[in-house]
């Protein structure tokens, strides 16, 4: 397994990437509720969009691959591929 954090923003948020022998694992403690975020992805790029007590806030990001499952449990982000 190879682990390599892909970007740490200045609110504390980390983002990292997992690499497998037959798939990867990008995953984010973004800190916010499982029902004020919402993620779509379009080919190797994840949009991320969450909901705060002003503007919703946006950012995307570029994948390993095309993802094959998306899920957020408790704070954490978490977007799979296979290789």
């Amino acid at each position: 397994m190879t682990t390599r954090q892909t970007r740490s923003v200045g609110d504390g948020s980390l983002l990292r990437r997992y690499e497998y022998d037959d798939g990867w694992v990008v995953a984010a403690d973004v800190g916010v509720d499982d029902e004020a975020i919402s993620v779509d992805t379009v080919g190797d790029t994840a949009i991320v969009v969450m909901e705060g007590d002003g503007e919703p806030s946006e950012s995307e990001f570029e994948l390993p691959g095309e993802a094959r499952d998306v899920s957020v449990t408790n704070g954490v982000l978490t977007i799979e591929g296979d290789r």
